[in-house]
C-alpha cells in the first residue's frame, strides 16, 4: 500500500512539473516575446519609452516623464511629490496629502510665492496645476491655462513677443486622446526644446 501511495505521489509530482514547465514556457517566454515583437513592430516609439533625442541621437528625456525647470526663460511643469528628487520614475507617487492638510497648504503657498517672485507684474490667476502635484508625480504636461500664465515671464526672459510665443505654444499643444479623452495639453519638455532651437530674441 505504501509503494502505491509513493507511486501516485511521483505521478502527481511529474504532472505538476510538466505543467510548470509548459506554463513557464508559455507565459514566461512565448507570451512576452510575442507581445514585445508586436509592440516593436506597431508602436516602436512608445515601446521604447517615447524617448526624445537630439540631432546626434543623445537621449534628452521621455515624452511621458516630466523634468524640473526653474529658470525664468523656460516653461515650468507641474510640481512633483516624488522622492528623493522630483520626477523620480522609480518612485512614482503623489503626496497623499488631503486638501486641508497644513503641509499641502504650505507647499501651495510656497509654489505661489515662487511663481510670483519671478513674474511679479503678472496679476493673472495662477492655474491649479502649477501649484499642485499630480497623482503620479511624473506628469509631463501642463494645461493650456498653465502655459498661457507663463507666457509673460518667458517672453520677457527671451525677448520675444508674447504673440509669437503663444504661436509656439499652440504648435506644441496636444489634442484630446481620440478627440474624446482628457483636455488639450502642452508637453513641457518638447516646448522648452523648441524654445532652445530658436534661442533668445528669436535667433
Amino acid at each position: 500500500m505504501v509503494w502505491f501511495k509513493e507511486r501516485m505521489m511521483l505521478k502527481q509530482l511529474k504532472s505538476a512539473l510538466v505543467l510548470l514547465a509548459i506554463f513557464t514556457l508559455l507565459t514566461g517566454v512565448l507570451y512576452p516575446v510575442i507581445v514585445t515583437g508586436i509592440a516593436q513592430l506597431i508602436f516602436p516609439q512608445q515601446a521604447n519609452g517615447s524617448l526624445i533625442t537630439d540631432s546626434r541621437g543623445n537621449v534628452l528625456g521621455s515624452a511621458l516623464i516630466g523634468q524640473p525647470f526653474s529658470q525664468p526663460e523656460y516653461f515650468w511643469g507641474r510640481p512633483s511629490a516624488t522622492g528623493p528628487y522630483p520626477y523620480n520614475a522609480a518612485a512614482s507617487s503623489g503626496s497623499n496629502l488631503g486638501p486641508t492638510n497644513p503641509a499641502l497648504l504650505a507647499a501651495v503657498k510656497d509654489r505661489i510665492a515662487a511663481l510670483k517672485s519671478v513674474d511679479p507684474d503678472n496679476q493673472a490667476a495662477i492655474p491649479v496645476d502649477l501649484v499642485t502635484a499630480s497623482g503620479s508625480g511624473l506628469d509631463p504636461h501642463i494645461s493650456l491655462a498653465a502655459a498661457d500664465y507663463q507666457v509673460h515671464r518667458v517672453a520677457q526672459a527671451r525677448h520675444l513677443a508674447p504673440e509669437k510665443l503663444r504661436e509656439i505654444v499652440q504648435a506644441h499643444t496636444e489634442s484630446r486622446q481620440g478627440w474624446l479623452l482628457g483636455e488639450p495639453r502642452v508637453n513641457v519638455l518638447t516646448l522648452n526644446l523648441a524654445l532652445n532651437a530658436i534661442g533668445k530674441d528669436g535667433q
